[in-house]
């Protein structure tokens, strides 16, 4: 049995920026990753790199909404070719970039424990067994796949991972599902030309959101032609046909290609957690504290494993987080990146943006999270096409939200619907962790034409 300093199951980005940290530093690594195909993480291969490499070549397509079905299925067929090119180049990169140290040994194989300090790696050729006094759980998160009569071994049914690697348009897409990742998807298949119609069981489209900010996202994405039926009950598949209810209505919905948008869930189903004393969460999760660490001493969790946000930054924070433990260093935990901004402004409100034709971003608390909170706050509100520069890009639609604190002048959150929103969360995100005046955002002297320069606008009103 080879003994290591460190094992890290799972190549995400938490793990792998861990593994060439410890490298650096003369220690042994072992790196387990189960799937060729992912080294570098969800993001680099299944998730936001080849999504908005879609993205981009979808706004393109979106361009010559006049042109023949068989024009446009042979811009996506090159578009998912290039985002292929894409993903290969990443992926390859960040293999080499950790498998050619001298001390980080990357095993391809299935990692399960066998006790706190022992991981058994299922490869092709048998199971290699080895162990390390620190171990760290990094294998990320999967698609959930809900329990539909017909879904199971459906050549028409897809996840978000499976459905970007498709090289055929389906003419007609059918979603189950309207969280983010749904939304981003229907914008996409949109603007490359399907049909596209979403199905959510709930009444309410994006609950998470401000109902002004919901509707309005609803409102831009049917102007796309992305039909939404609210309150359906998927009853069954059968191949790209999905029958449903909506109160005591049975329907049928003739389509080419599912997509199963019903979220995603950590991966932990292969780890046997309990053989080292590992505990997860009902949902099951890794069960972490405010320093990412286990129930088992030396053993700690990062990213979508670990049940917080699915975002890859996150995951590089919780880098942060167990690098500065391993270092002696104490301070930035989980807790520091959520708060009441009113309370706390010096936290991390982890900001977040969904990449669909006209992007929402958000940072910070919302107005009806101010109201719950019982906030003395105001809203500052701008449409879109009071900016130039999005006259300029031709995008008008959409507004930008902002939520101020009456007592202190502080910014608690926003919501930007717009182009290039992704980008200008950023500023908005550091200004609530360090409880800047928005007369400062006000007042700065931005380029010009910018999107950024419509804060001299939203936060004088």
């Amino acid at each position: 049995m080879k003994q290591y300093d460190a094992i890290i199951l799972g190549f995400g980005k938490g793990g792998k920026t861990l593994a060439g940290a410890l490298a650096k530093q003369g220690q042994q690594v072992a790196l387990v990753e189960k799937s060729t195909g992912m080294y570098g993480g969800t993001c680099i291969n299944v998730g936001c790199i080849p999504s908005k490499s879609l993205v981009t070549s979808a706004a393109a397509a979106a361009r010559h909404p006049e042109a023949p079905f068989a024009e446009k299925a042979a811009h996506y067929a090159a578009a998912v070719a290039e985002k292929r090119r894409v993903t290969t180049m990443l992926r390859g990169k960040n293999y080499h970039k950790l498998a050619d140290l001298p001390n980080v040994t990357v095993l391809d194989g299935e990692g399960s424990f066998v006790s706190p300090t022992v991981v058994a790696v299922k490869t092709g050729s048998g199971v290699e067994e080895i162990t390390a006094d620190k171990i760290f759980i990094d294998t990320g998160a999967e698609p959930i796949t809900p329990a539909i009569p017909g879904l199971a071994g459906n050549p028409k049914a897809y996840t978000s991972e499976s459905l970007m690697d498709e090289d055929t348009l389906p003419a007609r897409l059918t979603l189950v599902g309207a969280g983010y990742i749904g939304m981003e998807f229907a914008s996409m298949y949109a603007s490359f030309g399907s049909t596209v119609t979403v199905l959510q069981d709930g009444d309410t489209f994006l609950p998470r959101e401000d109902r002004d900010v919901a509707e309005e996202i609803k409102k831009l994405l049917e102007a796309q032609g992305v039909r939404f039926v609210l309150g359906a009950k998927v009853e069954r598949l059968d191949g790209g046909s999905v029958t449903f209810t909506t109160g005591e209505d049975r329907h049928t919905l003739e389509g080419d290609a599912v997509l199963i948008a019903t979220g995603r869930r950590p991966a932990t189903a292969a780890l046997n957690a309990q053989n080292a004393g590992v505990s997860l969460t009902p949902r099951g999760a890794v069960q972490v504290d405010a320093l990412l660490r286990t129930t088992a001493p030396g053993i700690w969790a990062m990213g979508d494993v670990a049940g917080g946000l699915q975002f890859t930054y996150v995951s590089l924070d919780d880098y942060r987080i167990v690098s500065a433990q391993l270092a002696g260093k104490a301070g930035h935990t989980t807790a520091n990146r959520a708060g009441d901004a009113a309370t706390e402004p010096n936290v991390n409100n982890v900001p977040y943006s969904v990449f669909m034709a006209t992007p929402l971003s958000r940072a910070g608390i919302s107005e009806e999270d101010a109201k719950r909170q019982g906030l003395a706050y105001r809203v500052a509100k701008l449409p879109t096409a009071a900016i130039p520069k999005a006259q300029v890009l031709g995008q008008t639609g959409g507004f930008l939200k902002a939520i101020v604190d009456v007592k202190t002048n502080r910014l608690l959150g926003a919501a930007l619907l717009c182009p290039e929103s992704y980008e200008m969360i950023n500023l908005l995100s550091l200004a609530i962790d360090t409880g800047l005046d928005v007369g400062v955002l006000r007042d700065r002297i931005y380029t010009h034409p910018t999107m950024s320069e419509a804060f001299n606008d939203l936060f004088a009103l």
